[in-house]
């Protein structure tokens, strides 16, 4: 379900603020409809476990009707690292399609040579790797230790193992939601300096669930409307 990843991917590209939470939750566990125009394509669901010192995160897709007869797209991703004083440091990610299957796409980190190494599509390649990077997984969950609090524009490096990106958004606090957990007030990130055919981005984090995002949007060049919006979410400190 290549829509379904990239709305996940979208998550990763908005920033952070350097000011930082001072007690994220151990555990997470959400689930997430994602839909097209209204039209249901599948569940996402995601498993977050973080130590003094290590984390893990797993996200799992599951389509629904017609979209899982053409998912041609990796299902499971997976992110794992450090936690620093500033939040998530990632060691490894890796996209592929079942719990089973070798990594389609992966992403090493390797912060004490700044380095970052890229694979996918039979090939691998070095890139130079900022501060504050983060995985398209990883960043879900950055948001608890870095919100973005009283910042009108935010910005982040990401990768999802193919590139590596920066971006901008534009913060708006206050934002009122209605989902499946309750109303909730938000605080929506817009992506800007949107680039010619380049999909918009919006995210919705709650500072009620620890800036965790419980709705992401992508507006698609010919108006195509995929979002990913909460449906379950437990918290445990």
């Amino acid at each position: 379900m290549i829509h379904c990843a990239r709305i996940a991917a979208a998550l990763a590209c908005v920033a952070l603020s350097s000011q930082y939470a001072l007690a994220a939750p151990r555990s997470v566990k959400a689930s997430y409809n994602v839909s097209m125009n209204g039209l249901a394509l599948g569940t996402i669901n995601e498993e977050f476990e973080a130590g003094a010192e290590r984390y893990k995160a797993i996200s799992d897709t599951k389509p629904r009707g017609l979209a899982a007869l053409f998912q041609r797209q990796p299902l499971r991703f997976s992110s794992t690292g450090r936690v620093a004083n500033d939040g998530l440091r990632p060691v490894q990610f890796e996209a592929r399609r079942s719990a089973e299957a070798a990594a389609d796409v992966s992403a090493q980190f390797d912060w004490e040579q700044s380095q970052l190494m890229l694979t996918h599509d039979g090939k691998t390649e070095s890139l130079p790797l900022p501060a504050g990077t983060q995985d398209r997984l990883s960043i879900m969950y950055q948001f608890m230790y870095a919100p973005p609090q009283n910042a009108s524009e935010v910005t982040v490096h990401m990768t999802n193992g193919r590139k590596l990106d920066n971006y901008r958004y534009r913060v708006t606090s206050g934002v009122e939601l209605d989902t499946r957990i309750g109303r909730l007030k938000t605080v929506h990130l817009v992506k800007i300096a949107r680039e010619n055919g380049d999909p918009g981005h919006e995210v919705w984090l709650s500072p009620e669930h620890s800036y965790l995002p419980v709705k992401v949007a992508i507006v698609e060049r010919d108006g195509a409307r995929f979002e990913q919006v909460i449906e379950h979410l437990e918290l445990r400190e």
